[in-house]
């Protein structure tokens, strides 16, 4: 009797097309190159976070994402057409969430969402079909009368995100959406975003918090000074810029160990306020040198995002550009 061969040969499916790919952007303001040769690709089911420094150019980037701003040199596809000839099309399967609060402070939730439909020239009666499920995503089904202004900020910022999604986005654009929350709204926003990845969905998210690009994104691009100065996984980011361990070390008379004989026992010494961070790649020996110091207090973690960003950016502090 026939049957299947064991050893039949495995079809191999190509790879989906990027969903998005951005080439070559440059955006210049007078004399300053704002975002400089930018090239990146998101593909479908994929978080790509953006991180970088205040000025590093992640809102310029998103603004030209979004056909917002025209950039100088170029060029933008996503879902295959082209920005900005086919902007519109584009833009109804984009989901955005700025960072200032847009919300109609005259509209309660339910409403909100109606009228933000309405842009996308979907009917009444398709967007309040939707309206139950985008509230009930958001965890805001008991609130669905209530106007922006009785909200916590981890309410409307639930809010923005189902708004965003009204359309049914293939791809979400969110500029630093956690900004402001406090712990428990962050992760609930996190659950959130995760359950639309696992539905498919792609997203491009810049932030400031390390520990958000690190649980959310598939990849990362390192901006500054408008330059992608790195990308990849993040922890395949960290292997290759970061040592493995790191010895924070803090308290009275730590600033004086940057100098002492402790720094052979690391491959490098950094110095930020009252803390010296000792990157290694066996602590075991200076862990033990350390003893000798008990009135310091340590901390002995492995390298994060937080390590490398300021690695690659710097540890000085970047008014807003």
């Amino acid at each position: 009797m026939a049957g299947i061969r064991d050893n039949a040969p495995m079809t191999a499916h190509p790879p989906l097309p990027p969903l998005f790919q951005a080439q070559h952007l440059t955006k210049r303001y007078g004399d300053t190159d704002v975002v400089q040769d930018l090239s990146f690709e998101i593909a479908p089911g994929e978080c790509l976070g953006v991180i970088g420094p205040n000025g590093a150019g992640k809102t310029t980037t998103i603004r030209m994402c979004l056909g917002l701003t025209v950039p100088d040199a170029g060029s933008i596809t996503a879902m295959g057409l082209q920005m900005p000839v086919d902007a519109l099309a584009i833009k109804a399967q984009l989901g955005v969430v700025t960072q200032l609060d847009t919300l109609d402070p005259d509209f309660n939730c339910a409403e909100n969402l109606l009228v933000y439909g309405r842009y996308f020239g979907l009917k009444d009666a398709e967007i309040k079909k939707r309206i139950p499920a985008l509230l009930e995503f958001a965890s805001l089904t008991s609130k669905a009368k209530a106007k922006p202004g009785e909200l916590s900020g981890g309410m409307k910022r639930r809010l923005s995100l189902a708004r965003a999604l009204v359309n049914d986005p293939k791809l979400l654009l969110l500029d630093e959406p956690t900004t402001g929350l406090d712990p428990q709204a962050r992760h609930l926003m996190w659950e959130r975003l995760q359950l639309l990845l696992q539905q498919g969905k792609s997203i491009l998210l810049t932030t400031h918090f390390m520990d958000e690009a690190e649980r959310l994104c598939s990849r990362l691009l390192v901006l500054d000074h408008g330059k992608k100065i790195a990308e990849g996984k993040p922890r395949d980011l960290i292997a290759q810029y970061l040592e493995p361990d790191v010895v924070e070390v803090y308290g009275v008379g730590a600033l004086a160990l940057a100098e002492s004989p402790l720094r052979e026992h690391a491959a490098r010494v950094e110095i930020s306020g009252e803390t010296v961070f000792f990157y290694t790649r066996d602590s075991a020996a200076l862990l033990q040198a350390l003893h000798a110091y008990p009135q310091l207090r340590t901390l002995h973690r492995p390298a994060n995002l937080e390590d490398l960003f300021l690695k690659l950016t710097g540890r000085q502090i970047r008014e807003d550009a």
